[in-house]
């Protein structure tokens, strides 16, 4: 069961004494979702909110600022691209947190990602769609493949036990540099996943809630682009396998 978001944020307030926490939420053309995304973040727990807008030609910037958020402009398509943006415009964050702009994702869920790192337990929180409750609909059967076929790749070559390449998760500032992220499209979390066990990051699931998004998807929602998508991930996984194995010649 998971726990309430009002008695979630109260139990963080006073383990987020001293703690800096940034969020990044990646957009395109997500001007009918974004004021949500924003609406339902607990403010209170963050120091800053960053939008890292990727070319979008709707009222998705004005709509973020009017929210409160800070935007910053992706001159590269590409989710990876977008997060590199969002995070060279964070500020003395010590903790990062990144989430999707089409409100598939709870918001207000975010302290139950924070929590294992503000305790200690973890550098880096997945949220996982597989071990929370997804709305009918929402996680189509080609993201379903796609994540079966990516986490036992993973668990059969670095032994992760993981079970799911979710958009929605946190990490610590320090942990992240040492991962040197730098996957511009799909391969982002899968980048990361694998590159946190590599440097044996300490890494933490915890069930998250997944509902139908808003608006249009651009890449599970078309034949081209899932297959743009799961080619990528794929080919990430192969790339790192392959760079791991160089270093051990």
């Amino acid at each position: 069961m998971m726990p309430s978001p009002e008695s979630a944020v109260g139990t963080e307030r006073s383990a987020l004494s001293g703690r800096r926490v940034g969020v990044v939420i990646p957009a395109l053309d997500e001007q009918d979702s974004i004021g949500l995304v924003l609406g339902d973040l607990p403010w209170q727990l963050l120091q800053q909110v960053v939008v890292a807008d990727n070319g979008s030609r709707d009222a998705t910037v004005e709509r973020a600022r009017a929210a409160g958020a800070e935007v910053v402009h992706a001159a590269r398509r590409g989710y990876g691209s977008a997060c590199l943006a969002g995070l060279a415009a964070l500020r003395d964050c010590d903790v990062v947190a990144f989430l999707d702009a089409d409100y598939s994702d709870h918001p207000d869920e975010l302290p139950s990602l924070l929590a294992p790192l503000f305790e200690g337990r973890a550098e880096l929180v997945i949220g996982s769609r597989a071990l929370g409750h997804s709305e009918p609909g929402a996680l189509l059967p080609q993201q379903r493949f796609g994540n079966w076929l990516a986490t036992r790749l993973m668990r059969a070559l670095w032994k992760i036990d993981v079970s799911d390449l979710g958009p929605f998760r946190a990490i610590s500032r320090e942990a992240l540099e040492r991962l040197d992220m730098c996957d511009p499209d799909f391969g982002w979390t899968v980048e990361m996943q694998v590159k946190a066990a590599q440097h044996n990051l300490r890494v933490l699931e915890v069930p998250v809630s997944y509902r139908r998004r808003i608006g249009h998807s651009k890449i599970a929602g078309t034949l081209t682009g899932t297959l743009k998508a799961g080619h990528k991930i794929l080919s990430t996984i192969a790339k790192l396998r392959l760079a791991q194995a160089r270093k051990r010649r």
